[in-house]
C-alpha cells in the first residue's frame, strides 16, 4: 500500500486505542527523526472494524495478503518475498515472531495444515482468489474497509445485544480496565527491577535522570502500552513531558550494560 496499511490484530484486553497510539506515535517519531521532519505523519484517526473470528477473520487475512497484488506492487508468486506483508511469515515459519498466528487464513482456505504442502496450497488459493470474482464477492472483499463489522449478520446482532446489556456500565468497566492495565505495568516493573537487583524503594531517592531508571522506563515502553504519566509517577522521573524527553534521549544513546541486563535491544533511530 502506498499511503496506508491494514492490520488484523487480536487484543488480549480492550486496549486497541492504547496500542494504536503507541504504534503510530512511535512510527511517526522515528520517521520524522530519520527524515529530519516535524509534524503529523498520519492524517486523521485510524479506522477499526470488529471482526467475526469464525466467519470474518479468514477472509480478512486473504484480503490483506492480496493488497500488494491489487495495488500492482507485485504478483501473487512474489508475495512470499514481498517485505511489507505477513505472508512471508506464513510461508517461512522460521521467520515468524512469537505472536503471529497463521491458522485463521490456512483454516479458512480449506483446513490447510501448517506444513510445506499446506502453505503451497494456500499460495495457490490466493492466486485462485485473484481470478475468481464470485469468490471475492462471497467473501465480501468489497466490504472489508466499510461499515463497522466484518462477519455474519448473526454475529452483528449478538454484538448489538451485548452492547445494550452494557449500557450504563461504562464508568465501572473503564475503571476495572484501568486497574487491570496498571496492574500489568506494575508486574512488569517489578520483573525488570529484579533483573537490575534493585528494590522498589530505590526509585524515589534516585535522581530523576538516573540512567537505570530511564532504562526501566524505556524497557517498559517497549514491552507495554504504559503511559508517560504513569512512568513519571511510578519511577519518580518528574512530569510526563520530562519523562518523554529523557526516555527518548536515553533510547538514542542507550547504556549497553543496562540493555543487556534487561534483555532488551536499542530502538533504532528512536
Amino acid at each position: 500500500m502506498s499511503n496506508h496499511y491494514h492490520l488484523a490484530v487480536t487484543t488480549p484486553g480492550a486496549n486497541l486505542v492504547e496500542g494504536m497510539r503507541w504504534l503510530q506515535g512511535t512510527f511517526a517519531t522515528r520517521f520524522n527523526r530519520l527524515r529530519n521532519e516535524r509534524g503529523h505523519l498520519f492524517q486523521g484517526r485510524y479506522k477499526s472494524l470488529i471482526v467475526d473470528p469464525d466467519a470474518g477473520l479468514g477472509p480478512l487475512c486473504h484480503y490483506i495478503h492480496l493488497n500488494p497484488v491489487r495495488a500492482r506492487l507485485c504478483a501473487v508468486t512474489g508475495l512470499p518475498a514481498y517485505r511489507w506483508t505477513s505472508l512471508g511469515w506464513l510461508m517461512q515459519p522460521k521467520l515468524r515472531p512469537s505472536w503471529y498466528d497463521p491458522q485463521p487464513p490456512l483454516a479458512h482456505a480449506g483446513d490447510l495444515a501448517d506444513i510445506p504442502a499446506g502453505r503451497k496450497h494456500y499460495l495457490d488459493y490466493l492466486a485462485w482468489l485473484t481470478e475468481d470474482e464470485p469468490a471475492r464477492k462471497e467473501q465480501r472483499f468489497a466490504e472489508m474497509s466499510k461499515g463497522w463489522i466484518i462477519g455474519t449478520g448473526q454475529f452483528a446482532k449478538a454484538l448489538v445485544r451485548e452492547h445494550r446489556e452494557k449500557i450504563g456500565q461504562g464508568p465501572r468497566l473503564a475503571a476495572e480496565l484501568r486497574a487491570a492495565r496498571e496492574a500489568l505495568w506494575q508486574d512488569e516493573l517489578d520483573r525488570l527491577l529484579r533483573k537490575l537487583r534493585r528494590p522498589r524503594a530505590d526509585l524515589a531517592p534516585a535522581g530523576k535522570s538516573a540512567g537505570w531508571k530511564l532504562a526501566l522506563a524505556a524497557a517498559l515502553k517497549a514491552r507495554t502500552t504504559v503511559t508517560n504519566r504513569w512512568l513519571a509517577t511510578a519511577l519518580h522521573l518528574g512530569n510526563l513531558h520530562e519523562t518523554s524527553r529523557k526516555v527518548s534521549a536515553w533510547n538514542r544513546q542507550p547504556d549497553p550494560a543496562l540493555l543487556k541486563r534487561l534483555q532488551g535491544t536499542p530502538n533504532p533511530k528512536a
